[in-house]
């Protein structure tokens, strides 16, 4: 498939924050092999939080720095708890995608050094938060959608600022970053609705600059 098969669209979301619509569909054949590559050597798996929550999102992640949440907090760390093995390098069709989504939403220069996988299925959700466990703010987050479609929540500086609501579809991607970098940002169950190239589940790939 061709790019100018689909028809991209970008909308402002506020200062900082932009939405490429199918901006990430003309590669869904090389991202998927990336995400079955990473997970083969990463399996997704339930986190928990900190407080003992299991996490209805399955995640995985690759690159020099992985996220992870258990009963000692939040981090990013070299090393894969389950594994004990350094996370998968991350796909060439992935930092290149992350790159250019960047760029297209105003940030030149962007090289991501970790990439958190989320699987999504029918009735699971990610309540509102921030992207803050990041060293350096100065660098947008990349977020990218394929599969099932979601509502993706994005709010304000604090948790009680209203937030929009963005019906992402497969290949859509939000960029944040600037003024918009420590929003508040979540996603509501998914309905049943199984996508013909992903089926019915949700990858969601969020690239971070973390160390």
């Amino acid at each position: 498939m061709t790019e100018d098969l689909f028809e991209s669209s970008v909308e402002s979301l506020g200062p900082g924050a932009v939405w490429l619509r199918a901006f990430a569909t003309p590669h869904e054949a090389a991202l998927l092999a990336g995400v079955n590559e990473v997970t083969a050597q990463a399996p997704l798996r339930h986190m928990v939080t900190p407080g003992g929550f299991r996490m209805s999102v399955a995640m995985s992640n690759c690159g020099a720095l992985g996220w992870v949440t258990d009963r000692t907090g939040y981090r990013y760390d070299t090393i894969d708890p389950d594994t004990g093995r350094p996370w998968p390098c991350m796909p060439e069709a992935f930092s290149q995608l992350a790159t250019e989504a960047a760029a297209a939403a105003g940030f030149e220069g962007f090289v991501p050094d970790a990439c958190l996988l989320n699987r999504y299925e029918a009735g699971t959700r990610l309540s509102l938060h921030q992207d803050r466990n990041e060293r350096d703010m100065r660098w947008p987050i990349v977020s990218v959608s394929l599969g099932m479609p979601a509502v993706f929540l994005f709010g304000g500086a604090k948790r009680t600022d209203k937030a929009r609501r963005v019906p992402l579809a497969h290949g859509d991607v939000v960029v944040w970053g600037g003024p918009a970098r420590l929003h508040y940002h979540g996603v509501l169950p998914l309905k049943e609705e199984a996508h013909p190239f992903m089926g019915a589940c949700r990858i969601n790939l969020t690239f971070r600059k973390a160390g």
